[in-house]
């Protein structure tokens, strides 16, 4: 029984590998690319390399290319840390993005680049295309890190780094970016004259606006919507308070053990969850039994429970 469940997560986070490779793969390929706004790492770079060979060299191909020594290098330094599913991960988003493209050398693929809902987007509403193209790539990218996956470069740079030399994984990701963005609008801005729609400076603005997106999307994937509030309680009247949460808004609480440094007294603290729409009533609620109690609201992510989500 154990391996089935076993084998059905693998089949399942394999899945979702493949649904967010492909999701990475439309919003390089058909909304970035011809954009000319470049996300960071091995795609930023692969992308500046299509720049200069005037589309000679395929972004997805490029960036296999590019991440095939990385994987190699994260293998010998991390071991199976970075094994079977790295290589799934960035051997699939380099296809996507060839494929959506029409790049691949025997299947060809779709081209939708070249449709006319793509082409009006880029001429009569450039942001929202960008915004398309953030929003498919932070959607990909955390659908691939929720279930165990990565693409690659700069994840096997910053894993690299933090083993030899401690240094923090999400600063050595956001530090190689900026580089790759850097360098790419500088690529950009010595493209032939009349080659870019737009100046090469604004195309590096919005890179940097795509990279927030990007991240930004990338977390709600895996640690979930800011959907509900955990509350602490400290008043005197914890159990009026207590019963009132229980009964009225038919939630939990939790009394737990505390004492006050300053005076040294043993003291009871609440704790309670609430959806983000009842965090008003329970606020005044708490005010009506002890105006003088002291409240702690703060986000909480992927709450399993009576109330909330389903424990799988």
């Amino acid at each position: 029984m154990a391996l089935n469940k076993k084998h059905y997560r693998n089949i399942r986070d394999y899945a979702a590998i493949v649904i967010g490779s492909a999701m990475m793969g439309l919003g390089i390929g058909v909304f970035l690319v011809d954009a000319h706004v470049v996300p960071g790492g091995v795609t930023g770079l692969s992308m500046a390399v299509h720049y200069l060979t005037d589309g000679k060299v395929p972004v997805g191909t490029m960036m296999w290319l590019m991440n095939l020594p990385l994987f190699v290098w994260g293998v010998r330094e991390l071991g199976k840390t970075f094994g079977l599913r790295t290589f799934v991960g960035f051997t699939l988003s380099s296809w996507f993005v060839d494929f959506f493209r029409g790049d691949l050398p025997l299947v060809k693929g779709w081209a939708l680049q070249d449709t006319a809902a793509i082409r009006n987007l880029m001429e009569q509403d450039f942001l929202f295309l960008v915004l398309w193209g953030a929003v498919l790539l932070g959607l990909g990218l955390g659908i691939i890190f929720k279930f165990k996956g990565t693409t690659g470069g700069s994840d096997i740079v910053a894993a690299v780094a933090h083993k030899r030399w401690g240094a923090r994984p999400g600063q050595v990701i956001m530090l190689v970016d900026f580089f790759v963005i850097a360098l790419a609008g500088l690529v950009l801005a010595y493209q032939p004259a009349g080659s870019l729609a737009r100046p090469a400076m604004v195309l590096t603005l919005y890179a940097f606006f795509l990279l927030f997106i990007s991240a930004y999307l990338i977390d709600v994937i895996i640690d979930g919507f800011n959907y509900a509030r955990a509350a602490i309680i400290i008043s005197d009247k914890n159990q009026a308070i207590g019963e009132r949460i229980m009964h009225e808004m038919d939630r939990g609480a939790t009394a737990l053990k505390g004492r006050g440094l300053y005076t040294g007294a043993d003291r009871e603290v609440l704790l309670t969850v609430v959806t983000r729409k009842e965090i008003g009533v329970l606020q005044e609620l708490v005010r009506e039994e002890d105006p003088k109690s002291f409240i702690i609201t703060h986000d909480v992510h992927e709450v399993l429970g009576e109330g909330f989500k389903r424990r799988r």
